[in-house]
């Protein structure tokens, strides 16, 4: 197994820059399930911001990249069951996709509840605003 980073995977799905994207998709497609590549949580957020903020994609676009990413046979992405339900609340609310991972992911580790004075995370990633 190998570990990807975001530039990487950018240069992949963006396909923006010909001599990096070439040797990224040569790099991904030889990826197999027996010898997959390793995406790490860090990842997955940088991409989100990567995509949203560099490249302005829609939300249906970026839940169309990380769903792609999450179920290639050829990736194994830290966390998966946490991004997975992560991406469902993205997918069904306007919430960001960073708080929803961080509520998940803090839910999965047995948190009863994550803590924020971020009003719009509280309204829409189900955390709870500090009073």
């Amino acid at each position: 197994m190998i570990g990807l980073d975001t530039n990487v995977l950018v240069r992949y799905i963006m396909q923006d820059d010909a001599a990096q994207s070439k040797k990224a998709t040569k790099l991904l497609e030889s990826l197999t399930p027996t010898e997959p590549g390793f995406v790490p949580l860090v990842v997955v957020v940088e991409l989100f911001w990567v995509l949203s903020s560099a490249y302005e994609l829609s939300r249906e676009q970026i839940a169309a990249a990380l769903d792609a990413l999450i179920h290639s046979k050829q990736l194994t992405v830290e966390k998966k069951d946490q991004v997975v339900r992560a991406l469902r609340v993205y997918s069904a609310s306007t919430a960001d996709f960073p708080d929803c991972l961080i509520e998940r992911t803090a839910n999965a580790a047995g948190c009863e509840r994550v803590m924020t004075f971020d009003v719009g995370a509280a309204k829409k990633a189900g955390m709870v605003l500090i009073a």
